[in-house]
This record gives C-alpha cells, structure tokens and sequence, in this order.
C-alpha cells in the first residue's frame, strides 16, 4: 500500500519540487542498479531526500527520525510514503531490522550516515555505522551521494552528484565507513568547485 501512495504522490510532487527548487543533479545513471541498494548522503535540509527520490524510479524506503511521526503536519507524509520511524533515544529501536527486511526483499534504503541534519560548520558530521553494517549484512550496494547549496526559490546553487557504486563484502566496517565519509567528503568538494 505504501508504494501506491509513494509513487501516487511522486507524479504529482516531484514537477513542483524541480519547478520550485531547480536542483541540478549528476550522475543519475549511478542508480540504475538491481538488487538491494543503501544510497547514502550528506544532511543538510529536511528535503534532502527529495533529490534522490525524484532521481530514479526506484522506491526508496527513507529512514527518518521518530519526531517527524508525531507532529501532525508531517506524520501523514511519513506514513504515507513507507519512511521508517527511528528512535535515536531507545535501545529496543526496531528500525534497522525494518531497513534490513527492505534490503533483502531486494529494496532500496535511503539514509544519512550522519544520524542528524548538519547545522554546523563541518562539511561533514561523524557518521555512525548503520549503513556500512546493514550492507554487509544483506550484500546490498552502497551509492554514495552529496548535496550542496540552498533551498531557495528556483535556487542558482543547489547540486546534487551520486558518486561510484560500492560493495563493503571485503572491507571491515570501519573501512567501509572511512570509505563512504571520504567519498561523500570528495563528492562534496568536487560539486563546490
């Protein structure tokens, strides 16, 4: 039921966002990859997963922080499009058992290694390991991305570029993890050039 409403929802609101927030973006045909897929990046606005969601015809089943589900304004949006709700204050948090089962019904995952919007100075926040640890555990690609600029009214700058596919199979998760941060680090520097 909630990809019905996903991509009910898509036709009608993804002219409006590209109308309204003129993002340009790079790179799309790095998603067109079959099997379970973690497409992972920076967290700067509460739209970021608009620009992945509008870049490829594939559902992606977007983890998003529990608080959106309890305000009313967002909570039927959430809902409505399949985003997995994650408790970052509780130890029984069920969520990435929930990404899990996505991926190995051969879904898509989208999330933001940093664990929480960016409102800081640092081009990039400390990532937790959740995406990197879900991938060796399911064999799942991960597609690395990053996202620039403001969310204005037909913005001159906003830029988004998905980076080169990559599996974790023969690294430790803190290789894979070092690997995503500096790939999104690069894709990061290479968009503000």
């Amino acid at each position: 039921m909630n990809n019905f409403w996903y991509k009910f929802l898509k036709i009608f609101l993804k002219p409006i966002y590209k109308i309204y927030y003129n993002p340009k973006i790079y790179n799309k045909e790095n998603l067109k990859i079959e099997g379970p897929l973690i497409i992972a990046g920076n967290h700067i606005h509460l739209m970021d997963q608009c620009n992945v969601i509008i870049s490829t015809k594939r559902v992606i089943t977007y983890m998003a922080k529990k608080e959106y589900f309890d305000l009313p304004k967002t909570k039927w949006f959430f809902k409505m499009v399949g985003c997995i709700p994650v408790d970052r204050g509780s130890k029984e948090d069920t969520s990435k058992e929930k990404a899990i089962k996505v991926l190995e019904n051969k879904g898509a995952i989208g999330i933001f290694p940093e664990g929480t919007r960016n409102k800081t100075k640092e081009k990039l926040l400390p990532f937790k390991f959740g995406a990197v640890s879900m991938a060796q555990k399911t064999n799942a690609t991960i597609i690395p991305y990053a996202i620039t600029g403001k969310y204005k009214f037909r913005s001159k700058n906003l830029k988004v570029k998905f980076g080169t596919p990559f599996k974790v199979e023969n690294m430790t998760l803190e290789e894979a993890n070092n690997h995503l941060y500096e790939e999104i680090s690069n894709l990061i520097d290479e968009l503000k050039k």
